[in-house]
């Protein structure tokens, strides 16, 4: 078996060590090299000429000291560029191009120096090999620094946009500045028309709307989400042409479930109460179903969630009897009293919409009276019935 000489071998080192002596002039020429050949550095504003070049020379040392044969394992200058560009926002693969340029660049001035070394193109053939492995090397480590820096700035970035929208939901209990610092870092308006949205969360710190953001955006609306434990709660921008009802239809084709939207409001200062006002109007809807609840549009149902010990009160003090049925004949005959009172009390409606003779309904409702002792004939008996009904289905008492 022939004898393979250890790397990198005399030719190879000495070629190593003469690159080392211009290694000033290679990165000049590396410099122009890559800005030519990727047009996101050639642009120069996001990554200066500057910093491309003291990044290519921080690279260079790692290359050719390989190459020399000198023992180095500093892979921090490849991590140092991953880093640094991923905070710049330079897009991976124009990095990565950038450093197959470089492989290339210097693989040229190898051939030269060997030619003029000894003339020997077979000494260089080893050199080859090693210099395409330590490109791998350091494409490797700067992917990695890269992607782990990202990681970091988007946590950061959740972290500082949580902070701005905490102070618009839960107020500036400072001066007022850190609540326009916040509008300006959200891109919101100082001055406006908003309102709060806060839709139903299936689990504990989910998104109700995916991406909610990027899919109103889409449609020209501007507005900034977050996820808090039992809702995932927003604040919209609404205009002429984004009016009120525009954005609560695609809510209700977005969301899952429930969404609560508070009244409209002029100042990002009303923001906390608009917060209170959107958990009120969605803990009026049922869980399970999906729809926008406005909060000026259901004043009955928010008083009642707004004080759900008394509502739960009212509930047994009326329909007490009722819920002490047996489960079956319970929800008959609140059945029966839901879909009377949706059809404003027509019992031949309510008798049709229930697929039922109207002398069914009729009987069912003098039960429900005889039971409560409430009359569906009189004000105050309709009122409290309808309290109590009200109150049953949004505490999602059980039946």
């Amino acid at each position: 078996m022939a004898h393979v000489p250890a790397f990198p071998g005399p030719t190879v080192a000495a070629i190593g060590e003469r690159l080392f002596g211009r290694i000033d002039e290679l990165a000049d020429e590396l410099t122009a090299a890559i800005r030519a050949a990727e047009p996101f550095y050639d642009a120069g504003n996001v990554v200066p000429t500057a910093d491309l070049r003291s990044s290519i020379h921080d690279n260079l040392v790692y290359i050719l000291s390989r190459l020399a044969g000198r023992a180095t394992s500093d892979l921090g200058p490849p991590r140092a560029t991953g880093r640094r560009r991923a905070e710049q926002g330079a897009p991976l693969p124009a990095i990565l191009h950038s450093y197959r340029v470089a492989g290339t660049h210097i693989w040229s001035a190898i051939v030269e120096e060997g030619l003029g070394l000894d003339g020997n193109a077979e000494a260089l053939l080893p050199a080859a090999s090693e210099l395409w492995s330590i490109m791998d090397e350091l494409s490797s480590s700067v992917t990695d620094a890269y992607r782990e820096t990202v990681v970091e700035l988007t946590r950061s970035h959740a972290q500082t946009r949580n902070a701005m929208l905490d102070v618009l939901l839960h107020g500036d209990t400072g001066d007022g500045s850190r609540l326009w610092e916040s509008a300006a870092g959200l891109r919101l308006p100082r001055q406006g028309v908003f309102v709060v949205a806060a839709a139903h969360a299936e689990r504990l710190g989910a998104e109700s709307i995916p991406h909610a953001e990027e899919a109103l955006r889409a449609r020209d609306i501007e507005s900034a989400w977050r996820v808090e434990i039992d809702a995932h709660v927003g604040v919209v921008v609404l205009t002429p042409r984004n009016t009120i009802d525009r954005l609560c239809a695609l809510l209700a084709d977005l969301a899952g479930g429930p969404v609560g939207v508070s009244e409209q409001y002029h100042s990002l200062e009303q923001t906390p109460t608009a917060l209170r006002q959107a958990r009120l109007a969605y803990a009026t809807g049922a869980q399970t179903e999906r729809g926008v609840i406005r909060y000026e549009q259901v004043p009955i149902a928010v008083l009642l969630a707004s004080a759900p010990d008394a509502a739960a009160n009212v509930a047994h003090a009326v329909l007490g009897p009722v819920l002490a049925l047996p489960a079956q004949e319970c929800q008959l005959l609140l059945a029966t009293l839901r879909a009377w009172f949706a059809e404003d009390g027509a019992t031949s409606a309510a008798a049709a919409k229930l697929y039922l003779h109207r002398n069914t309904v009729r009987y069912r409702l003098r039960r429900v009276e005889e039971l409560t002792g409430r009359s569906l004939t009189r004000p105050n008996g309709i009122a409290e019935l309808h309290l109590a009904l009200e109150a049953a289905r949004i505490l999602q008492i059980p039946m």
